[in-house]
């Protein structure tokens, strides 16, 4: 059925771009998989003038290549983006550790602790999706405390494109309960007032997560 409602094209165009986003950068089509503009419009329940215009978008990020017929192929995230964007965490995500220790309020500290407390108590049960959010709360808790807008806004994107990677990443056996330690040396090094802990706590949580998406990678390829 498609849709026919009272909402502007911009509303529409912004909905059907997030949910094709969405679908990439969740695995849902995967790259070098073919979409086709009129499927996707019968599938979503629009017309294709919001498809048209949401993977003009998507071309721009880089996302989906077109093809003739209407179609396009999907980019999503490669390997080698994922590998480059965590060597970029690892230097601006410490940085934002080490100003965060200066800038931080009370209310972030409080809201920081109480995050991690609720990892440690779904970590113990096992649930890797509550995990996954609070891990990505935690961090964005920490972008919020550097106070600097363009740091948080660049951080904010990158964990966007890496949302499977990072869920990857935390399916290794024994990766939940170290990440909850990486998180906790880096909450002490806040506490403990110390910059430098703080950077270093957090590259090297950065670094592990990579380490073990890795090694999820080299599962997969030997499954």
């Amino acid at each position: 059925m498609e849709y026919t409602g009272g909402g502007d094209q911009n509303s529409l165009r912004g909905m059907v771009f997030n949910r094709l986003l969405d679908d990439i950068l969740n695995g849902v089509y995967i790259p070098g998989e073919t979409l086709v503009e009129s499927k996707l419009a019968e599938k979503l329940g629009v017309s294709r003038t919001p498809i048209r215009e949401a993977i003009k978008q998507l071309e721009l990020e880089g996302l989906v290549t077109p093809l003739p017929n209407r179609r396009v192929i999907v980019q999503g995230v490669t390997d080698k983006d994922i590998d480059d964007i965590y060597i970029i965490r690892k230097r601006l995500e410490g940085l934002a550790a080490r100003w965060a220790v200066v800038n931080i309020t009370d209310d972030e500290f409080q809201e920081l602790k109480k995050t991690l407390d609720l990892m440690d108590f779904y970590t113990e049960r096992g649930n890797l999706d509550q995990v996954q959010v609070l891990d990505a709360e935690f961090h964005s808790i920490i972008f919020q405390a550097s106070k600097s807008k363009p740091l948080r806004f660049v951080l904010a994107n990158f964990h966007q494109f890496l949302r499977k990677a990072r869920g990857d990443s935390l399916m290794v056996p024994g990766r939940l309960p170290k990440a909850l330690r990486e998180h906790r040396a880096i909450l002490d090094a806040i506490a403990s007032n110390d910059p430098n802990a703080a950077e270093q706590a957090m590259q090297r949580h950065i670094l592990g997560a990579k380490d073990n998406l890795s090694s999820h990678r080299k599962e997969v390829v030997e499954k």
